[in-house]
């Protein structure tokens, strides 16, 4: 891994738009984990973890739970090492592949919520007149 500048996690909360409280929960369940800590134990992060954060805060409004979240960012990771097997590499992509279909029709039934919204509010200033 290359050397990267390293941030505090206030820094991250404001750049990702995250509660610190959330970074910490997510690094207390497993799902994330600071690239670094200074010799004081505060938390470092890299921009490879803001763009794992970032991901997992996109999965979140889908309703992905936090196993399903952490399998994905598994291989992300996998297929971001140096020397993953060929049969990894091609595991994480179907797996990947098979989320990313999940994610589509998760958005779908959101779309058609938005649309319900749309209307019902619509009924309602007609009915306010």
């Amino acid at each position: 891994m290359t050397e990267q500048a390293t941030m505090h996690i206030g820094e991250v909360a404001a750049r990702t738009d995250l509660s610190l409280r959330s970074l910490r929960h997510w690094e207390e369940v497993g799902l994330l984990r600071p690239s670094g800590r200074t010799d004081g134990g505060f938390r470092l992060y890299t921009e490879d973890d803001v763009d794992k954060i970032l991901v997992i805060r996109r999965m979140k409004p889908l309703g992905f739970s936090i196993e399903e979240m952490k399998a994905v960012m598994a291989d992300i990771e996998l297929l971001d090492a140096a020397e993953p097997t060929p049969g990894e590499r091609e595991a994480a992509r179907e797996r990947l592949g098979a989320v990313g279909e999940d994610a589509a029709a998760r958005r779908e039934r959101l779309v058609s919520q938005l649309a319900m919204a749309d209307e019902f509010i619509g009924l309602l200033e007609a009915r306010r007149g």
